[in-house]
């Protein structure tokens, strides 16, 4: 929320923040040269962690295995927002579907060219060497072939600044639990998103001058991109997706972490196919209309901000909710907390904020927990009693009156 996604400093934060980088090169196609904006070629980093360090990512909780392919997908009816000379809109998107066991091969968690971005934007005088996170443990499998049937489609969209993989832990959770999950890279607004002909693009938006009108701008466009993919996963005569008939579209819901949370509103606003939303920690950079959100369900996940004080943004905007609603506050949380950021914190020793008490594994468990059972009961109407109050077994969850 507002006081950690804009101005904290605490360095166990770093991933996190929006440090500047260099603007993006204006297209897609690969250059015979580094273009501005482009992954320079890669210099060996000074190893600070031991040899072999990788994260292992919690294993998925349901009883699907999970399968991942990666889409390529361009909107020729919208050009970039950010960066018009690129031309249309492109974006790249992780598929996650519920699979066969014993099918497949290892799905990486993500390019070296994206993990050196991240890693030398978000931590000065880097010497993290980039196989700490591109040797990250995923449950997903590549080329896995998937179960019969159809599922939800649930959209997720990561925090600013950050790529699409800092919510893989969710979206391998959520497809093992029997849903499709999209998680999207919003382009020009992370510090790398690699493309298929090996190009990867940095992220204009990060350096450029914050306000509340560049904010709701942000929002606006991603949920936009949301609508752009689910048109070509569900409208199309020819999807761009080969396994689009798993998806049922009658349930679909979308979730996000920050501004990725955030967007949920203007989603739910402008796209009536997106049956319900969750914000996990985001301000709401485009509050709620006093009209509500068509009465759609509507769940908030926030870390504490100390001394009893909300985010203004939420505080108006559950007023105005019309339909199901529930405000969640996880005490010893912060703001990566909904994440797998956390877990690469505690790996490389990289110190928390003060006040924080909850260790990663268990921040990742309950975000699964609750993300799951909002969409089990809106998407799949099965009760959930655990949205209906605390719970002996969550101590660190208490619900907003």
């Amino acid at each position: 929320m507002t006081g950690i996604r804009r101005t904290a400093t605490v360095a166990a934060l770093l991933f996190a923040l929006p440090l500047p980088v260099v603007a993006a090169a204006p297209a897609l196609a690969a250059p015979t040269a580094p273009a501005p904006g482009t992954a320079p070629a890669a210099a060996p980093a000074r190893p600070t962690v031991p040899a072999g360090v990788h994260v292992d990512l919690p294993r998925p909780t349901g009883p699907y295995a999970p399968g991942r392919e990666i889409l390529h997908l361009v909107d020729h009816n919208r050009p970039d927002p950010w960066v018009p000379a690129a031309g249309p809109r492109q974006l790249m998107v992780s598929m996650y579907y519920p699979a066969k066991k014993g099918t497949g091969g290892p799905a990486p968690y993500m390019t070296p060219d994206a993990a050196r971005l991240m890693l030398d934007v978000k931590v000065p005088g880097n010497t993290i060497p980039t196989e700490v996170v591109t040797g990250t443990r995923t449950w997903a499998k590549s080329q896995a072939r998937p179960q019969p049937g159809r599922f939800p489609l649930v959209v997720l969209s990561p925090g600013f600044t950050m790529p699409r993989t800092e919510l893989t832990s969710l979206a391998e959770d959520l497809t093992s639990r029997g849903y499709i999950v999209a998680l999207i890279d919003h382009t020009y607004e992370n510090t790398g998103t690699t493309f298929p002909d090996g190009q990867t693009l940095t992220c204009v938006m990060c350096d450029r001058p914050k306000s509340p009108e560049l904010w709701a701008a942000l929002n606006e466009s991603r949920a936009k991109d949301v609508s752009f993919v689910i048109d070509q996963l569900t409208t199309h005569r020819h999807p761009a997706w080969r396994y689009a008939r798993m998806i049922d579209r009658d349930r679909i819901g979308m979730a996000g972490h920050s501004v990725g949370g955030s967007a949920t509103v203007p989603a739910l606003l402008t796209d009536d196919r997106i049956r319900a939303g969750v914000n996990l920690d985001g301000t709401m950079d485009v509050p709620v209309p006093a009209t509500g959100l068509k009465g759609k369900p509507f769940l908030m996940i926030g870390h504490p901000l100390g001394g009893g004080r909300e985010d203004p943004s939420w505080t108006e905007s559950w007023t105005h909710l019309d339909g199901w609603k529930r405000w969640l506050t996880v005490a010893g949380s912060h703001h990566a907390t909904f994440t797998d950021l956390p877990l690469f914190f505690e790996k490389l020793g990289l110190p928390e904020p003060p006040g924080t008490t909850i260790v990663a594994e268990r921040g990742v468990q309950l975000t699964r927990e609750y993300v799951a059972a909002f969409f089990a009961l809106h998407l799949k109407g099965i009760d959930q009693p655990i949205l209906n109050g605390p719970t002996p077994e969550n101590p660190e969850i208490s619900l907003h009156p």
